[in-house]
């Protein structure tokens, strides 16, 4: 064997080598990667559940909450159909309980209202009687958040309620979805 051959052979084996080697990095951190993919899949199927609705004990009262929240929605959507459909469902519900004749009086005005504006207009009295009237209500499980954005109605600012502490603005919609904070929350007794 000639020095030549030597060096030749010795090149091979160490490209074997270096190639080994990065076969089995590469190897390896494939595996830590599936086993970090793993973990973060499990850190994001533990991401907080969406928060469950409050219970009411009161069945009109859990039917005003319920028709208020999808009026809310409907304005944060600006869907004015659906804030008609919500409104005319709110005052409906409004009716069957002694002393919200004027509450609901609001809620008719939004359901006939087919300007978005008018109708969030008109939510900001709605918003200040459900919210007094609910303070005042007996719920079983869940929470309920007031929320407040400083700059609706002109920078006079208004509250609302939501099931959630995220805030999902109903007087700018996608403008400013996001403005505004939690002031309250109304939880059980």
């Amino acid at each position: 064997m000639t020095i030549f051959d030597l060096t030749k052979i010795h090149k091979m084996i160490k490209f074997r080598l270096i190639v080994s080697g990065l076969a089995l990095t590469t190897m390896f951190s494939a595996c830590n990667q599936t086993e970090n993919k793993a973990k973060v899949q499990e850190k994001d199927s533990i991401t907080v559940a969406a928060t469950a609705p409050p219970q009411i004990k009161d069945s009109n009262t859990a039917g005003v909450y319920t028709h208020y929240v999808h009026l809310k929605d409907a304005l944060v959507a600006s869907n004015t159909s659906e804030a008609q459909k919500a409104a005319k469902e709110l005052s409906v519900a409004l009716v069957k309980i002694d002393g919200c004749e004027n509450t609901a009086a609001l809620s008719t005005k939004i359901s006939e209202a087919s300007d978005i504006k008018a109708q969030r207009q008109h939510f900001t009295a709605l918003s200040s009687d459900i919210i007094a009237m609910l303070k005042h209500t007996e719920l079983t499980s869940g929470n309920m958040y007031v929320q407040y954005c400083p700059m609706a109605n002109e920078g006079d600012g208004a509250y609302w309620l939501a099931s959630e502490t995220d805030i999902k603005n109903p007087y700018y919609g996608e403008e400013m979805l996001n403005c505004g904070e939690v002031k309250e929350t109304i939880g059980t007794k």
